[in-house]
């Protein structure tokens, strides 16, 4: 029997941030994007009315009212996004959609745009967002295009990736946020110990014991279990769509190239000039497996 639930389950997520302020303030602090010295120091978990919409409950939602030691107050809307494991995209539309009425539904009709309060949208998740960009932190102000230290506030979005991205031994100068972000990665069924640098902090130490497999009642442990059957039936289905897209888009690609003869002819007189695959596909915008199909069944 396992020691540790997983920290980014639904059931757990929300056991250690959505009941435990001094737990998310120590977490928030150590993952926002805030200016030296400023710091969250109260906060105030709000009202479901001002919790964003959330189809089919896909992915956890801790909304807060932050106090900094400032005086500045604004809301923190963090979600764990563990079963959006693909990026259409839809994503981000739905995403910033969703989100914003959280800014919205501050107002009634008689209240003064004065009372709103800024917005940040932090969103943990297990999936990258774009394989091309090494880096996984994500912070996204409204800037001017032409000078992007003018920013319009009142709304920021902040992802964190928490996949092969995120190398703790890169990063020397956030050591709380990477002990946070550790445990979030870490701390699930494979785990035995606690590491001794996350058992010194109180606060993670704290996390990782509500965790633990003892914690929950028999109902409890059903509904963890019933969540991972939800995120590895979504998984199934999203897989078989990809697949399918990738096989229909596939076949429609060799269906265009055995249909467009000045294209093949562009590949053999390519062939017969001497130019090698790498180049004929540079040319020709085909991949070497296509390249080399065409050329074998040159008559």
């Amino acid at each position: 029997m396992s020691l540790y639930l997983d920290s980014m389950a639904d059931l757990t997520f929300k056991r250690v941030f959505g009941g435990h302020s001094e737990l998310l303030i120590s977490f928030l602090n150590s993952v926002m994007p805030f200016e030296n010295g400023r710091h969250i120091i109260d906060l105030e978990y709000l009202p479901e009315e001002l919790v964003p919409d959330n189809p089919g409950k896909k992915y956890s939602i801790v909304n807060v009212s932050c106090s900094d030691n400032h005086k500045n107050q604004f809301i923190v809307v963090m979600h764990n996004a563990e079963m959006q494991t693909f990026w259409y995209n839809d994503f981000f539309n739905r995403f910033v959609f969703n989100d914003e009425k959280v800014y919205v539904k501050q107002l009634n009709c008689a209240d003064e745009y004065s009372i709103l309060q800024p917005i940040y949208i932090l969103c943990i998740l297990t999936e990258n967002i774009n394989h091309k960009k090494d880096d996984f932190y994500h912070h996204y102000p409204i800037v001017k295009r032409e000078k992007t230290d003018t920013i319009i506030p009142n709304l920021e979005f902040v992802l964190v990736e928490l996949t092969e991205k995120f190398r703790p031994n890169k990063i020397s100068n956030r050591m709380l946020m990477v002990l946070w972000l550790r445990y979030l990665k870490e701390v699930n069924e494979d785990m035995k110990k606690l590491p001794a640098e996350m058992q010194e902090n109180e606060y993670i130490s704290e996390a990782a014991r509500l965790c633990e497999y003892y914690e929950y009642t028999p109902a409890e442990l059903a509904r963890y279990d019933g969540y991972w059957d939800a995120v590895r039936r979504y998984k199934t289905v999203m897989n078989a769509a990809k697949s399918k897209t990738f096989e229909e888009t596939n076949e429609k690609r060799t269906a265009n190239i055995k249909t467009n003869d000045s294209l093949i002819r562009v590949v053999i007189k390519s062939d017969e000039a001497g130019l090698p695959p790498q180049t004929i596909s540079s040319i020709t915008g085909l991949t070497n497996k296509e390249i080399i199909t065409i050329l074998n069944t040159k008559t």
